[in-house]
């Protein structure tokens, strides 16, 4: 049985992952750390019931001698909660226990992408800290991010704008807290007008009708009051689309080119290029690449592809379709029962004719030819065969979404009947040694192997985060539990990222 090895890499080594180091951590601790990032934990003593922090060596750093708990925010720097009775008082502190912000009856807002400034809330009013303790905005009524580098302030019951270093942006009242995205914010200025401001609180553009969305800027969604409807108008209040529309969406990912305006179950295309409004006879639009789009029916469950006019080129009877970029070039995929084609930007089909993909990746794909399988070289339709692979697990294409750009390593099977890995490039990452392998089909980049009769977990980095010893295993949403002799293991599983899949 493949039994866990404690190599503990100090920060510098980026091939382990967090999940790793946190199971080699509770190893050589003997506590059980809950989560790590950034070069430390935060482990629990099930004898004395406290709380510490350990580093990436293994050092328990700091043991927290309240009775509470301890939140990891980013590197060293944490959240410590204290509770007595009713009351719980909380302080920032660094990886040792120095209070940076003293423990007191207070709360702070920790927003994900903020790593140098914090809010703390006490006895009604907030103020804005650094992550050393230094006080930026003394207390005020109300204080908001505005975004990564601003806030709103609210004071007698009217709101300022301040930059990060606790300056005063503007005289300017505003009638709310607005959040602003690329140096902009949409706000209802003090005659009620739609307005865009910029990071400064200045005046960008002035509107005559209501704004609603300028996700789209510098096009914009408004919305009728009266009616609901929607329309379109351009940053100069110039008017694109009459508000008749019963939604209006803009391209959130990928190049932004399209908004899409629905009426009576049919959608028009907005190109922002030429400025032009394309109708089209269908309710579901979804880009594609080259100025194609997948068209959905939602009655036959079917998909095909349309041009920007509205032109049939490929007949609505799919299973399913995606647009795929391999080695910088852009392609279509249709799959219909098991017919499998790939289109390139003149929708000619580069497969063979009964060729199968089984694996998507940034620089080439994996497919299956006559019962063997290949390495596919999409910029000049050369093969390079995977020697010794006599099966591999096929992945759902549902699969695949804004997250999971592409697949998966591939769960393989040798000639010897034996399970592996192997990544994108047809290379060995999981060693063919086990009965069998299961990945799971959404996020996860846990998996479940199988040798001798039990199971353990592994990850597709080859970390073994469980001996193999458990009878069974089940999985539920989040988390992975392996049950031996009626005690269940519980696994939580972490994101699986490949080259393209960060956003």
């Amino acid at each position: 049985m493949k039994k866990l090895i404690f190599v503990l890499c100090s920060t510098v080594c980026i091939a382990q992952t967090n999940q790793y180091t946190k199971v080699l951590l509770s190893k050589k601790t003997g506590r059980e750390v809950s989560s790590y990032s950034d070069g430390f934990g935060i482990a629990y003593d099930p004898v004395s019931k406290k709380q510490g922090i350990v580093d990436a060596r293994g050092n328990i750093t700091f043991e927290s001698s309240n009775r509470g708990g301890i939140s990891h925010i980013f590197k060293n720097r944490f959240i410590l909660y204290s509770e007595e009775g009713n009351t719980r008082k909380s302080a920032i502190i660094d990886e040792k226990g120095n209070e940076l912000l003293p423990l007191e009856d207070q709360d702070f807002n920790t927003p994900w992408w903020s790593k140098e400034r914090i809010i703390a809330s006490r006895q009604g009013k907030e103020a804005v800290y650094d992550f050393s303790g230094k006080l930026i905005i003394p207390d005020s009524d109300k204080v908001r991010f505005a975004g990564k580098d601003a806030f709103f302030i609210l004071k007698d019951k009217k709101w300022f704008l301040y930059d990060f270093n606790g300056k005063q942006l503007s005289d300017r009242e505003f009638k709310d807290d607005y959040s602003f995205e690329n140096g902009k914010a949409l706000i209802s200025n003090e005659e009620n007008q739609s307005e865009i401001i910029g990071k400064n609180g200045q005046t960008l553009h002035k509107f005559s009708k209501n704004v609603v969305d300028i996700n789209g800027y510098p096009y914009l969604i408004t919305q009728n009051k009266g009616t609901g409807k929607y329309g379109l108008i351009d940053a100069e209040d110039k008017i694109i689309a009459d508000e008749i529309y019963s939604d209006i969406t803009p391209e959130y990912f990928g190049n932004k080119e399209y908004i899409y305006l629905r009426k009576s179950n049919k959608t028009t295309v907005f190109y922002k290029k030429d400025q032009k409004l394309y109708p089209n006879n269908f309710k579901y639009l979804y880009a594609l690449s080259n100025h194609f789009f997948r068209v959905y029916s939602d009655k036959s469950d079917q998909s095909g592809v349309v041009d920007l006019q509205g032109n049939i080129v490929v007949s609505q009877e799919y299973d399913f379709i995606k647009n795929f970029t391999i080695s910088g070039k852009d392609f279509i995929y249709l799959k219909k029962g098991n017919e499998e084609k790939f289109l390139d930007n003149e929708l000619k089909n580069i497969l063979n004719k009964d060729d199968q993909i089984v694996g998507f990746y940034p620089e080439n794909l994996i497919i299956r030819r006559q019962d063997r399988y290949y390495r596919f070289l999409v910029t000049n339709k050369t093969t390079v065969e995977l020697k010794e692979v006599k099966q591999v697990k096929n992945q759902d294409v549902e699969y695949f979404n804004i997250l999971n750009e592409y697949s998966k390593p591939l769960v393989c099977m040798n000639n010897a009947n034996l399970y592996g890995i192997l990544d994108a490039k047809g290379m060995e990452i999981v060693p063919f040694a086990y009965e069998d392998i299961i990945a799971f089909e959404n996020f996860e980049n846990e998996i479940v192997v199988k040798k001798e009769g039990k199971y353990g977990v592994l990850n597709f980095q080859n970390e073994p985060l469980t001996d193999i010893i458990y009878d069974k295993y089940s999985w539920m949403k989040e988390v992975l539990k392996l049950s031996k002799d009626k005690k269940t293991d519980l696994i939580y599983f972490t994101r699986f990222r490949n080259d393209a899949s960060e956003l």
